[in-house]
């Protein structure tokens, strides 16, 4: 029987399979909110039988915007199209899920395929004194670069509050389950980082302070949050700058005890490569993380990273590395690839899992054409 297409219950939240579509920057918001783009790229996944599908991550604040195509939650108008988006992944069979985050330092910056850096002033973007890079300390994204302006006591308290009423929207918009973005060199992973923290006040020191705004935010959103929808954080269980997997560990075990369900275990971000840590990535090389997590802090763990065949997934979940795996471009390559697993993993009935109306056609189709099921074809 497999594993990777065992329901998971999450809260009152039941998830029908561990396969999830990670969170994914698309860079095509505009002023912040999503377009029919965002409506594609969700429900694509949707249909494609994952049992979470994420939107990327949302800023809870103006400030919080990396890019001109950030989207975000900051306002109560933001809702409606929100609601949109949820209901669309809802209605596809998958939990909709939400991704919160802030880019701290990171703000201001040019797009990826524009080769990142930071923006230039330009009269395009009016807010532009508004949409300032904050951060623990002002230490510089990159050498030659202006660096971010340290936040003040109110600055931290207004980004809690800020966090706490996106994750109140993000109930009221229809979202089952809730991200916290704590990696990948963005504002909270900025705090955890004693390279990016070096702060001499009760935010900064050692990893308990430099762990507080963290456990502040997640105090903040799981009173916002319902108490029957899961909450996740996700972290860069190293990062190649001093925060070790130990800390994670650590800070996970707390976590816990705040009322987080799970740890979405990545790596890297807040220098040189934003995934890997400096290291060269290979297949699952994030997963041994997750294990650990899993093991050492007893918690829910999501495993991401280059996870790209049936059979790798399902042993990841096998052998209790996770309790779920996420593919992000992978997904991009195949928005199909749960439905894809569960046909190559020989489940009964593969096409449960995808959207009605898709199911039913290629049922149809399986039963008047067996021979292109995978498992019999022949050449």
């Amino acid at each position: 029987m497999s594993q990777l297409f065992t329901p998971l219950q999450l809260r009152d939240v039941t998830v029908r399979n561990r396969t999830v579509v990670a969170p994914m920057w698309q860079y095509r918001g505009q002023q912040g909110m999503p377009t029919d783009w965002h409506l594609m790229h969700l429900s694509r996944f949707a249909d494609g039988g994952a049992g979470i599908v994420f939107q990327e991550a949302t800023a809870v604040e103006r400030r919080g915007c990396g890019t001109t195509g950030d989207i975000g939650i900051w306002d109560d108008s933001f809702i409606p199209a929100m609601t949109r988006l949820a209901t669309a992944i809802k209605q596809c069979g998958s939990v909709p899920a939400i991704q919160l985050g802030h880019a701290g330092r990171k703000a201001r910056t040019k797009l990826p395929m524009e080769g990142r850096g930071q923006l230039e002033r330009t009269p395009d973007i009016p807010d532009w004194d508004a949409w300032e890079p904050i951060a623990p300390s002002p230490v510089a994204l990159k050498k030659g670069l202006e660096p971010p302006r340290e936040m003040t006591q109110r600055d931290i308290a207004d980004v809690v509050a800020s966090f706490a009423a996106a994750a109140r929207r993000s109930r009221e918009a229809g979202y089952e389950i809730l991200e916290v973005h704590a990696a990948h060199g963005y504002l909270l992973h900025q705090f955890l980082s004693p390279m990016t923290n070096r702060r001499t006040d009760s935010y900064g020191g050692d990893c308990t302070n430099r762990a507080r705004l963290l456990y502040e935010v997640v105090e903040a959103v799981r009173a916002e949050w319902p108490p029957h929808l899961p909450l996740f954080v996700r972290m860069s269980c190293v990062d190649g700058a001093g925060w070790e997997v130990d800390d994670t560990v650590a800070v996970s075990r707390e976590l816990k005890r705040l009322g987080v369900d799970g740890i979405d275990c990545s790596s890297g971000g807040l220098v040189g490569s934003p995934l890997s840590a400096g290291k060269a990535p290979t297949y699952g090389y994030q997963v041994p993380y997750s294990a650990q997590v899993r093991a050492e802090a007893d918690i829910t763990t999501m495993a991401v990273g280059l996870i790209v065949h049936a059979e790798q997934a399902e042993q990841i979940i096998t052998d209790g590395h996770a309790d779920l795996v996420a593919l992000g471009r992978e997904a991009l390559h195949n928005p199909n690839w749960p439905f894809d697993a569960a046909l190559k993993l020989g489940i009964e009935d593969p096409y449960q899992f995808l959207a009605d109306t898709t199911g039913f056609w290629l049922r149809k189709r399986a039963q008047a054409v067996p021979e292109l099921e995978p498992s019999t074809f022949t050449i």
